[in-house]
């Protein structure tokens, strides 16, 4: 996932990857005025930024820094493969961490991403048998560990964890409370023999603040509005890019599904050039 979240902040959000950790593994080229994305997997690797926090330092999972401005998107992932009646621990994690990092950074848009398995009531499949215990008075899946009931629905504890942290979410301006992260996003992943590794659609339900659909596009509008939009004169080094079209790594499998940014000409390309007129 954190692979995952770095590629796609190049894809499709059109960041710098130079300017992420981890590293993705990409490249730009130049030609005129387009700005080719390259798939170079030698220039990628795997470390974790360090983030000056206003009580101690955090390594981060995926950020996001800008030379001179300093980190501008940080994405914190937690994964919870069982005990769910201990999620309240995580919630008190989350809080801690985003008011650590917003009080050195107020403008940081900071993003948190939890990923659950959504251990079904029932028999313990195959994929979990090496570490889930099963009741020993029925043989089957502990209450615990159930995220999911045998009609579909979700346990209390994931019930009762979403709503909790559904009220992290949503902080949309600097001065606003430094607890809020910008965005949230609660991801339940099968891991049912038949279908491990796919993510559940019916759960968060459409309307709430917490589905994945959401988290990046909300990302890239707290980005702009702060860095680009309410920054215009550095929007030469904020601004995102727009990759060619005909860029070989629009083309790689990670890209299908994404609504990449494209464009035949760069718009930094065309704000420089608007600048130097003006000069």
């Amino acid at each position: 996932m954190h692979w995952y979240v770095a590629c796609r902040l190049v894809l499709e959000g059109g960041f710098d990857p130079s300017c992420i950790k981890p590293r993705p593994p990409f490249q730009i080229e130049r030609r005129g005025k387009g700005v080719y994305l390259l798939h170079e997997p030698s220039v990628a690797n795997g470390s974790e930024a360090t983030v000056f926090g206003g009580l101690k330092t955090k390594d981060v999972d995926v950020v996001v820094s800008l030379d001179g401005i300093g980190p501008c998107i940080a994405i914190s992932m937690k994964g919870t493969l069982n005990a769910f009646r201990n999620l309240t621990n995580r919630m008190e994690e989350a809080v801690g961490d985003c008011t650590n990092l917003h009080i050195s950074y107020p403008g940081l848009v900071y993003a948190f991403l939890h990923l659950m398995r959504a251990n079904k009531e029932g028999p313990i499949p195959a994929s979990g048998a090496d570490f889930l215990q099963p009741d020993p008075k029925t043989g089957l899946l502990k209450a615990a560990d159930t995220a999911v009931k045998a009609i579909g629905e979700v346990t209390n504890f994931i019930e009762t964890y979403h709503n909790a942290i559904a009220r992290l979410t949503g902080r949309r301006d600097l001065r606003n409370d430094v607890t809020r992260y910008e965005a949230v996003g609660l991801l339940l992943v099968s891991p049912e023999d038949d279908s491990t590794g796919k993510v559940l659609d019916t759960y968060p339900a459409e309307d709430s603040l917490l589905r994945f659909d959401n988290l990046f596009e909300t990302i890239y509008r707290q980005y702009d509005t702060r860095f680009v939009y309410g920054a215009p004169n550095l929007r030469t080094i904020t601004r995102r890019h727009l990759w060619h079209p005909d860029s070989p790594a629009l083309k790689l499998p990670i890209a299908e599904g994404l609504s990449a940014r494209v464009s035949e000409a760069d718009e930094n390309d065309e704000a420089e050039g608007n600048a130097e007129t003006q000069g």
